[in-house]
This record gives C-alpha cells, structure tokens and sequence, in this order.
C-alpha cells in the first residue's frame, strides 16, 4: 500500500493523484464524529519519557482553538481520546489529568470552541481494555453518545497507535506530522507505516481540518 495521500495547509480542493476539483472526499463524507488524540495533536508533545499534566506545561499548538471551532460549527462531534500512563506510574493523579481538561476547555471556551468530551486511559500496558489501540476508550464514548459509529467517525492523532486504533475499529484516520520537521527518512519503521496506512497524513490539527470540511 503507497504512503497516506498529503495534504496542505491550504484548503484541499483537488485530488492528489490528478487534480480533478472534488466535492466530497473520502474523509469528510458522512462525517458525525471526530476524535482527537491530544499530546502531539492539540498541545505540544512531552520530551520522551516526561508528560504533560500540568495547565502550565499544556502549550496549545498553533491553529488549534480555530480548528475546533470549525469543527463545532460544522456540527461535528469532538471527542478526545488519550493514554495517560503517567498515572499509573505515579507521576501524577487522574485528578491532576482532569483538571487540566477542565483549563483546557475553559481555554478553548474564550476563543469559541468546545470539546464534547475527553476520555483517559491511566493504565499502563497489559492492564485495561482502553489503552489505545485497545478498543475501550472508543466503547466509553459510544456509551455516552450511542448515536457514534466507526464508519462515520475519524482518528487524528500522531503516533502508528492512533492509526492502529481507528484501522481496528473501521474508521478513517489522519495521521499528523510535519515534514518541514519529521522528514520521511527520519520516521522510525513504526511510523513510516503508519503514515503509509493513514488515510491522510497532514502537518497539523488545522491542516487535518481543512481537508475533513473542504474549505
């Protein structure tokens, strides 16, 4: 299978392979639900081994507030989605976790955007049915919003595990990177696949966005 088909930037209005303008997509159609990975997707990624719990530490990328509200305004459902092992080794509680969702909504409230809802995994490999790519943090939210299906949903996030998450559940996936900074021949194999296996691969949440809604 060839690498995920890119986009921009910009808006995506044309088909990669020929140019031919296009009125739909293979990503936006149909679409109800978005679920959003977080470190990495809305806020800048922890050097490896450290985490992000702390409203102080959460850098909100660029773009992001406005993504959201785009995604809001198209009556899309935004639901995030992410492992937080940092609770099972101790670094912080799921309290500390919760509250930084809360400032993090607040947040996004004063630039007009919401998330519907955030679901967490504190467990640490081989403990839980939720820790991504295991399916249960899908099944929580499906609990909460029975209206969500796989076929009309899809995974933006940053790692091979959030496209293995959203492949193993039937949904489109989007995988973020920038190749001004994460060059294909720096990728690690893990991640080279999954750019290969996304149905899009795109530099941020707001260039994610702009090919989801066609504008």
């Amino acid at each position: 299978m060839g690498r995920a088909r890119p986009c921009a930037g910009h808006a995506l209005t044309r088909c990669y392979d020929n140019g031919v303008t296009s009125d739909g997509g293979p990503i936006g159609s149909h679409l109800r639900t978005v679920f959003l990975d977080r470190d990495g997707v809305l806020n800048k990624k922890a050097p490896e081994g450290e985490y992000v719990w702390r409203w102080e530490d959460f850098r909100i990328l660029d773009g992001v507030p406005d993504a959201i509200m785009r995604l809001n305004r198209a009556g899309l459902r935004v639901v995030v989605v992410t492992n937080q092992r940092g609770v099972a080794l101790g670094r912080y509680t799921l309290a500390d976790v919760e509250a930084l969702h809360a400032e993090a909504q607040r947040f996004l409230a004063e630039h007009g955007a919401r998330i519907d809802a955030f679901y967490v995994c504190p467990h640490n490999h081989s403990e839980c049915n939720c820790r991504k790519p295991l399916p249960g943090l899908f099944a929580q939210a499906k609990a909460d919003f029975p209206e969500i299906l796989a076929q009309t949903s899809v995974i933006i996030g940053d790692s091979a595990v959030d496209v293995e998450f959203g492949r193993r559940l039937g949904m489109k996936t989007i995988l973020v990177r920038d190749p001004n900074h994460d060059p294909w021949a720096q990728l690690s194999p893990g991640l080279q696949k999954a750019a290969s296996l996304a149905d899009l691969s795109c530099s941020s949440l707001r260039a994610a966005v702009k090919a989801i809604l066609y504008k």
